[in-house]
């Protein structure tokens, strides 16, 4: 599910339609949307801003199926239809709000060329940075070579 980077972006408009609920199971357990949704195999977030798109007879029909599937195992199914449209009444019904598409998030999250060309530039001064750094050091200190143990011992 891609909830985690489509949810900040939505707001909370369609909290009060993903947690409503669909009914209660034989045990007692309430369902909601939320998870009447991910039952159904789809993503509950990207379902909602499609079904906020539709126009309300399509998106009662759809969620009816939905919630038709979703309560087989209810021990007294509600009506799938009269559930679906008092659900479909919880989504946010002004037009002119403006809700990304999913794939619109990519659009926002894309890096102007000179944006890239900027990091990049950032990237090798950096390496060019390491590079003069690491090479000025010595390994013995005090700016001679270390001698090798072998050539160490030949001299004695």
């Amino acid at each position: 599910m891609t909830h985690a980077a489509i949810t900040p972006l939505l707001g909370r408009q369609f909290d009060r339609f993903l947690f409503a609920s669909v009914g209660e199971d034989r045990n007692g357990t309430p369902l909601s949307v939320l998870s009447a949704l991910a039952q159904f195999g789809v993503d509950p977030w990207q379902e909602t801003v499609s079904l906020t798109r539709m126009p309300r007879d399509m998106a009662t029909e759809r969620l009816t199926a939905v919630i038709a599937a979703a309560t087989t195992d209810f021990a007294a199914p509600p009506s799938a239809a009269t559930t679906a449209a008092r659900l479909v009444a919880l989504l946010p019904q002004t037009p002119s709000r403006k809700i990304p598409a999913p794939g619109a998030l990519a659009k926002t999250a894309a890096v102007g060329p000179w944006r890239m060309f900027f990091a990049l530039a950032v990237i090798a001064l950096l390496f060019v940075g390491l590079f003069i750094f690491t090479a000025g050091s010595t390994p013995g200190g005090g700016g001679k070579p270390a001698l090798a143990t072998s050539e160490a011992s030949a001299r004695r």
